[in-house]
């Protein structure tokens, strides 16, 4: 029987988005300086303030305010007199060292387990699918596509300059009894737009120049549905008219609520944390597998204790779709000898010390493009000499790799791991 399923997206103005970019912001400021920064930092956002509290233990000398006040701006909130900007927006600091507790049981040779060890228990997903190009959901990927195309638009501009940096975008797909996407079911977007612009003019603009860019016309039929704005008028919007926090679009940033969740956020974490990494490297086996042909869908479990290096677990599930004669208990098994999973590991093949993470607070994690950038770093190195401190800093532009887990590098490795 056709079934419906929903997955929504939220804009880089969103106030949840706002304290995300803020965290990453904050974060890759402290790797560009110490790679071994340890930082957990956590943000709230609303009318007129900014409050960014947590853990950091770092070498770094990072300029709190003016990041964020940087990042308001480059989202797009520098109108004065809407409640928040970039400019008057008051800043209030609390962050404090890492407990040594966990230290101990994350650096190497301390602890019980002397390798670098898992920054905490817990378990994180990876999924993909053939649905599309990107190997993600459909409905996650339209919902994306439709709010980066606002958000192009808005930037540059040229058309529909009433658009606002807050918006919320959502597509249901309707799919066949094989789980085959058919149609498009249903649109809703919901964007922030200067006062005295009708609905109407939206709804016309959305239509007729953002959706037929993001969304192949093959999908959309007489019967699909379209809600533009629906409430009418949308112009207080962003932190002013939602308090916003870190972590809270923990399904936005994964795979719109296909596959599974751990619960653990992202944002604001240094690699040594495997709530992120490893949900990075799950992502990547998962990706993987399905182009190296193993299956058209799949979902890998990794699971950690707090302190020990290599996982608890490794579990897939290919929901029916193996095209090799090997259970899915016998994937995981092979998984486990392809990919070293160890937190060391993973951050020294996706490169999780660079400062590469404010591109992904917006957007979602998964199915962007992995590319190479050069970025600016000034590396801190300090020496004591007869207790006299000494600190040097190295400024040079380095070359990081950006999406590192969505790089196909491993397909052949799979392909021979499983005769194919």
């Amino acid at each position: 029987m056709p079934y419906l399923f929903t997955s929504e997206s939220v804009s880089e103005g969103h106030p949840d988005k706002v304290a995300d970019q803020i965290s990453d912001a904050i974060l890759d400021a402290m790797l560009a300086q110490d790679p071994d920064s340890r930082v957990a930092c956590e943000t709230m956002v609303t009318t007129g303030l900014v409050v960014v509290a947590g853990e950091v233990t770092t070498k770094a000398f990072v300029d709190i305010q003016e990041v964020v006040r940087n990042t308001i701006k480059r989202i797009g909130y520098t109108e004065q007199g809407l409640g928040f900007d970039a400019d008057s927006c008051a800043i209030m600091v609390a962050l404090h060292s890492q407990s040594p507790d966990i230290a101990q049981g994350v650096n190497e040779g301390e602890g019980v387990d002397k390798e670098q060890g898992a920054g905490d228990q817990g378990m994180m997903f990876g999924y993909a699918t053939r649905e599309t190009d990107e190997m993600m959901p459909m409905p996650l990927a339209f919902s994306h596509r439709i709010l980066k195309k606002l958000s192009d638009i808005r930037n540059k501009k040229e058309i529909m300059t009433y658009l606002k940096p807050d918006a919320k975008s959502q597509v249901t797909i309707e799919y066949d009894d094989n789980g085959k996407a058919m149609r498009v079911h249903t649109v809703v977007v919901s964007t922030q737009h200067a006062d005295g612009v009708s609905r109407e003019t939206i709804e016309r603009d959305v239509r007729n120049t953002v959706i037929p860019q993001v969304i192949p016309a093959h999908l959309i039929d007489a019967g699909t549905k379209f809600h533009i704005n629906p409430t009418g008028k949308f112009v207080i919007g962003g932190p002013h008219g939602d308090s916003g926090l870190t972590g809270r679009k923990i399904i936005v940033d994964t795979y719109g609520g296909k596959g599974a969740h751990g619960g653990g956020a992202f944002s604001g974490k240094d690699p040594s944390k495997v709530d992120r990494s490893a949900a990075y490297a799950a992502r990547h086996i998962a990706k993987n597998l399905v182009a190296a042909g193993v299956c058209d869908e799949v979902l890998v479990q990794v699971a950690y204790a707090i302190g020990i290096a290599r996982p608890v677990s490794v579990v897939v599930n290919t929901y029916g779709t193996s095209k090799v004669n090997l259970t899915d208990g016998q994937i995981s098994d092979k998984i486990n000898e392809i990919f070293d999973l160890r937190p060391k590991a993973i951050i020294d093949r996706f490169g999780l010390k660079n400062p590469i993470y404010s591109p992904s607070a917006s957007y979602g994690h998964f199915g962007r493009p992995s590319e190479e950038k050069d970025v600016e770093t000034n590396y801190v190195n300090v020496s004591e000499n007869n207790g006299v401190k000494t600190e040097v800093r190295t400024r040079a532009m380095k070359k990081v790799r950006f999406f590192g887990w969505e790089a196909l590098d491993h397909v052949e490795k799979v392909k021979a791991a499983f005769g194919l």
